[in-house]
């Protein structure tokens, strides 16, 4: 119904892509505390898979977002979560923007390299004090003649130690809350741009994440994506993509977890019969595996309203919320179901269970998206 001959060749192309590019490579990724952005960038680059959905004369395929919806459902197959979320941010987190709002040289120079590989990008918007909080960022970009200069820090970054450029979100004007804020393209080797510290997360671990600061860095005023002071509009624009990503790598990362789940069942014998033939057990992975369905169903509706040019805001943060909150719930109950294997390190399942919790956090912690629904379904008072 939503895929045909073509959707299927991208997805045999993907498919092969994570069993040979990254499956092999994860237990090393992980232990590294990093993985290879720059090569595995330009592999998936040479393939046209971080491009899917932009322009050709750009080096994308110019195909609509079920194609990339294809993409995200095999990456999100992946046996770690860290890597696909930082293939994510360089196709639907950092440039979404850039390629919607960017001029042509802004296209040609930046957009460009982000599609065919040659540079890794991170969304710099996250802050010590300002993380779902978007309106309370501090950092600063003073204009200087034809230049911004730009001093604060940026926390929470994905491929921060690893990015050529930033798609940073900083205020332009002295104007309070959301206002007065622009997004500017950065490149990490400027003068008074430095990573303070990479963070050890709880989960994620292949996906390097730091502690961003700018020290009077100096960019050219043509950096900036659309109108000075329409930063944080375009902003939110963009997490709207993000979400609808985490979502759709999120279904993928559930359901393979409950299929695991299911096999390891089959195989493991307790008091004389396999674990599987208990119908709580049963019934359980049923229910589990029926949400993980209608979530699904959920995000295709996002891509229908997206492909259409609709407003998919409420929507996307209703399934933004359900894949948090449901991701949790798999990891713990197929946890439980793997007993003291599930709890060791070697097994792939105590790995799925520190990645997972993420979900309700990043792109929006669970509490913004339950704001964001109550305003659109108008119980906000204000």
């Amino acid at each position: 119904m939503y895929f045909n001959d073509e959707h299927e060749m991208l997805r045999q192309t993907v498919q092969r892509f994570v069993e040979t590019e990254i499956n092999p490579n994860v237990e090393a990724w992980e232990d590294g505390r990093t993985f290879p952005a720059h090569d595995l960038f330009k592999k998936m680059g040479d393939l046209g898979l971080l491009g899917i959905t932009y322009p050709e004369e750009y080096g994308g395929m110019g195909l609509d977002y079920w194609y990339q919806v294809v993409m995200l459902e095999e990456i999100g197959r992946a046996h770690c979560a860290g890597v696909p979320m930082a293939i994510a941010v360089q196709t639907d987190m950092a440039t979404p923007a850039l390629a919607q709002f960017g001029t042509p040289w802004q296209k040609e120079t930046f957009l460009k390299a982000a599609v065919m590989g040659t540079a890794v990008f991170s969304i710099a918007v996250s802050e010590p004090d300002a993380g779902s909080d978007v309106a309370n960022i501090q950092t600063r970009a003073v204009a200087d003649g034809d230049d911004y200069v730009i001093n604060g820090s940026k926390m929470w970054i994905t491929s921060g130690t690893q990015a050529d450029y930033l798609t940073l979100l900083a205020r332009t004007s002295d104007e309070r809350g959301f206002k007065g804020m622009s997004l500017i393209i950065v490149p990490t080797d400027v003068p008074g741009f430095s990573v303070s510290r990479k963070l050890e997360k709880l989960g994620n671990h292949s996906s390097d994440t730091a502690i961003l600061s700018f020290d009077n860095v100096r960019v050219p005023q043509s950096h900036r994506i659309g109108p000075e002071g329409q930063g944080f509009l375009l902003q939110m624009q963009q997490f709207q993509k993000e979400r609808l990503a985490g979502v759709v790598m999120g279904v993928s990362g559930m359901e393979r977890i409950l299929r695991l789940t299911i096999d390891y069942c089959r195989q493991r014998e307790t008091f004389g019969k396999p674990l599987i033939e208990n119908q709580w057990i049963q019934f359980k992975i049923c229910e589990l595996l029926t949400e993980v369905e209608a979530l699904r169903q959920l995000a295709y509706h996002c891509t229908r309203v997206l492909v259409a040019g609709g407003d998919m805001t409420k929507e996307v943060s209703m399934a933004k919320l359900k894949a948090g909150r449901l991701a949790r719930e798999v990891a713990d109950t197929c946890l439980q179901f793997h007993g003291g294997m599930g709890y060791v390190e070697e097994y792939p399942i105590a790995r799925y269970f520190r990645d997972a919790r993420l979900l309700s956090i990043g792109a929006g912690a669970d509490e913004i998206m339950l704001g964001i629904i109550a305003k659109y379904e108008g119980i906000l008072t204000r």
